[in-house]
């Protein structure tokens, strides 16, 4: 017997039943699709529906985190609004959010929010921090190139020049008059002499006590180290006194060349006995630390003033220094020329012409008179009105 039913000539299906045939109609009809199967009671639960926004929240944050974390990156790198160089003061104790600020309204930067966050995040775990100061910020300067150099600590800094042969009131009156130093100067002087002359360096906020302490600080160690290294058989015994002699010296003259020969003529004096008579003491006795007034020439009956620095009168030296000396002076000093010179005079170039006797002095002297008086004459020759031929 076969294995495959037949009916009406058709095979019976393997043994589904029979196939029924179908009208054209029927068969072009769409075959129903079977209905999808039910979603299971799990599937339907409230807690799979929260995960699902859940999950649908955490992508979204993350896609905007994203975009925000390159916002911030990209515009924290780009070049700023800044169209010429400026500069910006950061005050101590000020915060990154307090300076995103201030840079936001000065036009340096054009988002705080994002310089404050882009610096933090730079900063973050290095222990670093932006540091108080005055900064050039360049023009077009990035929020990072900003950050760079408020955290550098690189501050402008700005000077004052403070010359050698001043006392320390005209040196007062310099850091009281100067436009960017802070505070008030001490109430007291220091002694004359006791401050260094030099340039001084400082950033915006520096007080003028500091930079006061940093000059008599400075000079203590130069008068010291010198001072070790004088000749020993200067006829001087003292610091105070080493410090009057350079004063003298460096008032007397300020040609580099010449001061280790003017120091000597002043301790060949001392080792003779001889009043120093010099006119920069005279000067100091009469006016004190305010100085002589440029128009104010030296008058012969200035010399007669009994005062404790007319060393045309006293013997040795004067109480006190008459300036501050710079280190050249001091150097003078303590190491000067081996001369027989006791005494110098003016040339009438700006220098001085030296004697080791009164006769030769004498000459030198009547040669300046000499010049001097040529130099008036031909100064007031200069000075009469041209005449008119007709």
């Amino acid at each position: 017997m076969s294995d495959t039913n037949h009916v009406n000539g058709l095979p019976a299906g393997n043994g589904r039943g029979p196939i029924i045939p179908k009208s054209p109609n029927e068969a072009l009809k769409p075959e129903r699709v079977p209905e999808p199967p039910r979603r299971s009671k799990k599937a339907r639960s409230q807690v799979v529906i929260f995960l699902n926004f859940v999950m649908t929240m955490i992508v979204g944050l993350c896609i905007v985190a994203v975009a925000a974390f390159y916002y911030v990156v990209s515009s924290f790198q780009e070049p700023g609004p800044l169209e010429a160089n400026t500069h910006f003061l950061v005050r101590p104790g000020m915060g990154v959010q307090e300076i995103a600020q201030s840079l936001e309204r000065n036009g340096i930067i054009s988002n705080a929010r994002v310089f404050q966050y882009g610096t933090l995040g730079y900063l973050h775990g290095d222990k670093r921090t932006l540091k108080a100061g005055e900064y050039e910020i360049k023009a077009k300067a990035s929020m990072k190139d900003i950050m760079e150099v408020l955290e550098s600590g690189k501050s402008i800094l700005y000077s004052v020049v403070l010359p050698e042969g001043l006392t320390v009131k005209q040196m007062f009156s310099k850091l009281s008059a100067d436009p960017v130093l802070e505070g008030d100067l001490p109430a007291e002087l220091p002694a004359e002499g006791t401050l260094r002359p030099d340039t001084y360096k400082f950033s915006r906020g520096t007080k003028r006590g500091e930079i006061v302490a940093q000059m008599a600080a400075a000079q203590k160690a130069l008068v010291d180290q010198i001072w070790d290294r004088r000749d020993p058989d200067l006829p001087i015994s003292s610091r105070d006194e080493f410090l009057t002699l350079a004063s003298i010296v460096e008032k007397e003259t300020g040609i580099a060349d010449e001061r280790s020969r003017v120091a000597s003529v002043f301790i060949n004096r001392l080792e003779k006995g001889m009043r120093l008579q010099s006119d920069p003491t005279i000067i100091y006795g009469i006016f004190g630390g305010d100085g002589k007034p440029a128009d104010r020439p030296i008058l012969k009956s200035d010399l007669d003033k009994q005062t404790p620095y007319n060393t045309y009168l006293i013997k040795g030296l004067p109480p006190t220094p008459i300036a501050n000396p710079g280190r050249a002076a001091l150097e003078a000093v303590a190491n000067p020329s081996r001369t027989s010179d006791l005494y110098f005079v003016a040339d009438g170039t700006g220098g001085h012409v030296f004697a080791a006797t009164l006769d030769e002095h004498n000459n030198n002297v009547r040669r300046w008179r000499k010049l001097e008086a040529e130099k008036a004459a031909a100064a007031a020759k200069a000075a009469e009105p041209a005449t008119v031929q007709e």
